[in-house]
């Protein structure tokens, strides 16, 4: 029986705020650097030319839109990204396999705590390997902990 850990509603709900915060920042930008007359009026000099200020407001809305669309795209292409604990090895969505015969040892010190516990392991050259795995990029990991812990002992 595999036990999946899927990605994290912490890592989920950030991508979301970043794209919030971009697309109001970009609408916040482009009333004041097009809609709203006081604000332009404050920010043109004599000639009728725009300052920094009037100019970034008018430069910067497409680019935010730009940031929360690919905000938006790499969340959409990680939305469903696990981390498996298979009956012979630990899988990651990546295509990162650790077979649980490779793995050394567990530092769990800072698990309980913090949320994160490494695996040290041989690659496949044999050599010494690390691998962080957190809650803030996957959900579930205690039970996964206590599978791979069962399964190394």
């Amino acid at each position: 029986m595999a036990i999946e850990a899927p990605l994290s509603r912490y890592k989920r709900n950030n991508f979301i705020v970043y794209v919030a915060a971009c697309l109001a920042a970009a609408l916040w930008f482009a009333y004041d650097g097009y809609l709203n007359q006081s604000f332009i009026e404050k920010h043109t000099n004599e000639q009728g030319q725009a300052d920094s200020t009037l100019a970034s407001n008018r430069i910067a809305p497409p680019f935010l839109v730009a940031g929360a669309l690919v905000l938006g795209g790499y969340w959409y292409a990680i939305r469903n990204r696990r981390l498996v604990a298979a009956e012979d090895a630990l899988i990651a969505a990546g295509g990162k396999r650790v077979p649980y015969s490779a793995i050394e040892q567990i530092d769990r010190t800072h698990f309980d705590k913090k949320g994160f516990f490494t695996i040290i392991y041989k690659d496949e050259r044999g050599d010494l390997a690390q691998w962080k795995l957190s809650d803030r990029h996957y959900d579930n990991l205690g039970p996964i902990l206590e599978h791979i812990a069962a399964q190394i002992s």
